[in-house]
């Protein structure tokens, strides 16, 4: 059975990762990577606009599925050789999380919604994943400036 999965990253580095069709958790580590599976379903939830910035962003900002490859390591410069896995990412609008706050079950303590949120990965149920995805795959009703992701159209919401 697939599995949905939040990571979380500033979404600068996200965007790079919609771009190329990867993933990349916890500053690169392999084991939090590594326990999602081909077939889940990811959603990156962005804190900030920048890694390390105090640009508040706080949304979802991809959703995809991974794909069949394994993980696998890249050298970025000289000393940092991260792990990434390979997402077919779908066309998505970035969503803000504040609307779904209460919603989500993860999010039911509205003082400390965000302490999941430290963990870098972590495993949702189906309701919230489906929660999630409906809020960013569908167009807003009036014009708002978002950043699109560039997804495979074939990708459905089907897991």
């Amino acid at each position: 059975m697939s599995r949905s999965w939040i990571a979380v990253a500033s979404a600068n580095h996200v965007r790079i990762g919609r771009e190329a069709g990867f993933m990349q958790v916890c500053h690169g580590k392999a084991a939090p990577l590594k326990r999602s599976a081909p077939g889940d379903r990811v959603i990156y939830y962005s804190p900030t606009e920048t890694f390390g910035g105090k640009d508040r962003l706080q949304a979802f900002t991809a959703i995809g599925v991974v794909e069949e490859t394994a993980a696998y390591q890249v050298e970025v410069h000289p000393g940092f050789r991260p792990w990434r896995g390979d997402v077919a990412w779908w066309r998505a609008v970035e969503t803000p999380i504040r609307p779904l706050l209460g919603r989500l079950s993860f999010t039911s303590d509205r003082g400390g919604w965000g302490y999941r949120l430290r963990f870098g990965l972590f495993e949702i149920d189906n309701d919230d994943a489906e929660l999630i995805a409906e809020a960013m795959l569908s167009e807003p009703l009036m014009h708002v400036a978002r950043k699109y992701a560039t997804v495979p159209v074939q990708c459905s919401l089907a897991l």
